[in-house]
C-alpha cells in the first residue's frame, strides 16, 4: 500500500482514499472503540452535538442578556461590541464580512451604538473612504461588564476539563467555523 501511495502515480483522491483505508484498518485491528464510534457517527449523535451547540450558545448569551437589556440592546449589538474589542479599529466593510450581514443591518446597529455613545469612528489616513470603528472608554466598560459575566461560565467549564479536552474543543470549534 505504501508503494502505491509514494511511488506509483496516483491521484490525490486515490492517495487520500488509501490513507483513509489504512487508518480504518488500524483502528479496527487494534479495536479502538472511541475512534470507531467517531468514524460512524449516526444522525442522532450529530443532532445531539448540534443541540449542545444551541444550548451552549443559549446559556452563554443568556448570562449577558440582563446587561444587554439594561442598555436596551440585543445580541447583534453584543456581537459588534465583542468584535470591536478584539479587532480595534476594524473597518466597517471588514466588520460586515466578519458578521456576514448587510451594510443596512450593520448601519442600524452602529447607529444604536452611537446613540449609546460607546463607539467612535476615524477616517483612514491613506484612504478617506474607509472608516475605522473603535470602542471608546464607555464602550470598553460595557464590553468588560458583559464579558465578565460570560467568562465565568466558560472559565468554570474549562476548569472542570482536562487541558487536552480544552485544546480538542478549540480545534473542533475552529473546524466547525472553517477557520
Amino acid at each position: 500500500i505504501f508503494y502505491q501511495i509514494f511511488y506509483r502515480r496516483v491521484s490525490l483522491y486515490e492517495k487520500k482514499l488509501l490513507l483513509k483505508n489504512i487508518f480504518v484498518s488500524i483502528i479496527c485491528q487494534y479495536n479502538l472503540p472511541i475512534m470507531k464510534e467517531l468514524l460512524y457517527l449516526k444522525d442522532e449523535q450529530l443532532k445531539g452535538f448540534v443541540e449542545k451547540l444551541f444550548m451552549g450558545y443559549r446559556e452563554t448569551f443568556a448570562d449577558a442578556k440582563k446587561i444587554l437589556d439594561k442598555h436596551s440592546i440585543g445580541i447583534a449589538h453584543h456581537k459588534v461590541i465583542h468584535l470591536l474589542s478584539i479587532y480595534e479599529g476594524i473597518t466597517v466593510s471588514e466588520l460586515m464580512k466578519k458578521l456576514k450581514v448587510t451594510k443596512q443591518s450593520l448601519n442600524r446597529i452602529l447607529k444604536d451604538l452611537i446613540k449609546l455613545e460607546v463607539i467612535s469612528f476615524e477616517k483612514d489616513k491613506k484612504d478617506s473612504r474607509l472608516k475605522h470603528v473603535f470602542l471608546n472608554e464607555k464602550g470598553k466598560q460595557l464590553f468588560n461588564e458583559i464579558f465578565s459575566v460570560q467568562k465565568k461560565r466558560i472559565y468554570r467549564a474549562f476548569l472542570n476539563s482536562k487541558s487536552e479536552e480544552v485544546l480538542f474543543f478549540d480545534n473542533v470549534l475552529k473546524k466547525i467555523i472553517n477557520e
